[in-house]
């Protein structure tokens, strides 16, 4: 067992945190290389991710904004359900 202020520190219990972080990471690591951004490279691939958006105009900011349209839809009022039901009583 972790002492309290381990768990305290990580947020729960370190192990479950630390898988949770490695999925997440992986998660990431996974979109962000859709965007073609290289984690031996960062700033080149910055670079190169700014450079694209400019070429291709306002094309990659609607692409963008359909799919956080499309992901907001389901996300926005799954969290305003959870806010509501984790509400504390009284306030």
């Amino acid at each position: 067992m972790a002492g309290p202020y381990v768990s305290r520190f990580f947020g729960g219990p370190p192990l479950a945190v630390i898988g949770k972080l490695a999925l997440l990471s992986i998660l990431i690591g996974v979109v962000l290389s859709t965007f073609g951004f290289d984690p031996w490279n960062v700033v080149e691939s910055v670079r190169r991710l700014v450079r694209g958006i400019w070429d291709m105009g306002f094309d990659t900011l609607r692409w963008l904004w359909r799919y956080f349209l499309l992901g907001a839809v389901l996300v926005v009022p799954i969290w305003l359900i959870l806010r509501l039901i984790r509400a504390p009583a009284g306030k």
